[in-house]
């Protein structure tokens, strides 16, 4: 049983709402010394408690996608694993068991050689007589970390406040491609490592995936990237360093854009993946929007600032969204959605 989603979260209220009935139910008969019956009622209670404990852990578990898995719980994901295992684009098979119409997949990169999860989601004009020779604009959704390709779907309300804004005239329809941004749980703000190349695997295998499976815009006119947390990170950072293949990336509260040390030990190796010290020396014409809450202090406004002072003298065109209050959350981020995706759907074309 999954460590996420609805089926543990509820087996775990079940049993505390049994732990509370029994409790009830047999407290008075405990027969005994009264040693033995005290020991048995401290003993029914920590179970009550322990089971509610339980329900709590994992609801905030589930609301912030904490722990992805119960290998991530555990630390059993084979982080050291390098050439990971998986079929190939030639043989990747989408399933249609993920809920709101989300086409599910599981494949190996040709070039990082990195395996992971690429969920899929093609919006209602895609299948529709009007646009069957047409091709859609892709936008590649990144989680945070710890998180998975599902809390887009789980927290994040994907893909029907999407598919909202785009029935209200606030956004053109893409097609929406949410990959796992730490094949195998580690951590690299999505960069290339010597033996672990994440940042290929987002900016060459799953653009590959989906070039073969769907009708999609050339890139980088119609490719963009949007995220939180990591994820925004990450979309920020990706179209400074593959400009080739993304126009447009939307971070929203993303951590700082100087790196991570506890991610990246290097300093050479952080500076190289750092947004800010990336976007001073590039020559690339890319747009990045940059939302974030005067209260999110993982996601300070004062490091927007410091991209924006970088980004001066480039050709890199940004626009900033400062929400006066919310915290590093769901909440916050969906109410930065409208803007994001408006901007997006100025940037990038509508299928076509």
């Amino acid at each position: 049983m999954a460590l996420t989603g609805a089926p543990f979260f509820f087996v775990l209220i079940a049993a505390m709402v049994l732990a509370m009935v029994g409790t009830v139910a047999v407290w008075s008969r405990v027969g005994g010394p009264r040693a033995v019956r005290w020991l048995v009622h401290a003993a029914m209670i920590v179970v009550c408690q322990l089971t509610a404990i339980g329900v709590v852990v994992t609801y905030i578990n589930n609301s912030y996608g904490l722990y992805a898995s119960w290998d991530d719980l555990l630390g059993t994901n084979g982080a050291n694993a390098v050439a990971m295992p998986g079929p190939p684009v030639s043989r990747a098979k989408f399933s249609h068991g993920t809920r709101g119409g989300v086409l599910d997949t599981y494949f190996r990169g040709r070039r990082s050689t990195l395996s992971g999860q690429v969920l899929v989601w093609t919006p209602p004009e895609y299948d529709q007589a009007a646009y069957r020779k047409q091709r859609f604009p892709v936008l590649m959704l990144l989680h945070g970390v710890p998180g998975s390709p599902q809390s887009w779907l789980e927290h994040g309300g994907m893909p029907g406040a999407f598919a909202d804004l785009v029935k209200q005239g606030k956004a053109h329809p893409f097609i929406l491609v949410m990959p796992v941004v730490d094949p195998g749980s580690v951590d690299t703000d999505c960069s290339d490592l010597p033996q672990r190349k994440v940042a290929t695997w987002l900016a060459e295998d799953v653009p590959d995936l989906v070039r073969h499976k769907f009708r999609t815009l050339p890139a980088p006119s119609g490719w963009g990237l949007m995220g939180y947390s990591t994820g925004g990170f990450c979309a920020a950072k990706l179209p400074l360093q593959y400009p080739k293949v993304f126009a447009a990336g939307a971070a929203l509260d993303p951590d700082p854009l100087t790196g991570d040390p506890s991610v990246l030990q290097d300093p050479a190796l952080r500076r190289a993946n750092s947004p800010t010290h990336i976007v001073a020396g590039t020559h690339a014409r890319v747009s990045l929007f940059l939302a974030t809450s005067r209260q999110d202090r993982l996601s300070p406004p004062s490091a927007i600032e410091g991209f924006l002072a970088a980004a001066a003298h480039s050709r890199v065109q940004v626009r900033t969204l400062l929400l006066a209050d919310g915290g590093h959350n769901f909440n916050t981020w969906s109410a930065e959605y409208p803007a994001a995706f408006g901007w997006l759907s100025r940037w990038l074309p509508a299928p076509r």
